[in-house]
């Protein structure tokens, strides 16, 4: 029984060192060189500057399509790529963005904001590259002028006197003047 284990065991040791020689004549030396490459610029991340991280678009009418440009610059060494840009809802639609920044150069993307809504009105944008921190977060804000809106509200909820003190208790107490018990 020894014998057989000892002839297999020997046959094993051919087998494998037989394999070695032409695993190493399968190396291709251009992926070696890229490797190497890759391994020298691990943890040099490209570094994402924005020319802004919000825009205010300021009053606007409802229903006004604006749009506006972010701008980014690569502060990094190593090539910049981002593969994707979403905002929080389909009002604002991100487009046109730059995919690949080398070192030193400017992408930029475009918002394009619907104008819906009534009041102040702020969406988030959301960045994704492959920079040390993974994502970049940038908003948009509007007063979205919207009398329609305005209207229903003020039918749903009754008018309140402008002056709040018509409705407040006061105090006819001496030196409980302003507070709100008798």
């Amino acid at each position: 029984m020894k014998k057989i284990i000892l002839g297999l065991g020997a046959l094993c040791m051919v087998a494998f060192t037989s394999c070695k020689d032409d695993a190493a004549s399968k190396v291709n030396s251009e992926n070696v060189a890229v490797a190497a490459e890759r391994d020298a610029n691990a943890g040099n991340f490209p570094i994402m500057e924005l020319d802004k991280m919000e825009h205010d678009f300021g009053t606007i009418e409802n229903g006004t399509p604006v749009e506006t440009v972010f701008k980014y610059t690569n502060k990094g060494n190593s090539m910049l790529v981002v593969s994707n840009i979403k905002s929080t809802c389909g009002c604002t639609v991100p487009s046109n963005y730059t995919r690949e920044v080398a070192p030193g150069e400017t992408g930029e993307f475009t918002v394009k904001f619907n104008g819906k809504g009534n009041g102040k009105v702020s969406k988030s944008l959301t960045i994704t590259a492959n920079t040390e921190k993974g994502t970049e977060v940038v908003k948009i804000t509007a007063m979205v002028n919207n009398p329609e809106a305005a209207q229903k509200a003020a039918a749903q909820n009754p008018a309140t006197p402008t002056n709040p003190m018509l409705n407040a208790k006061t105090s006819t107490k001496p030196g409980h003047e302003g507070h709100n018990h008798d």
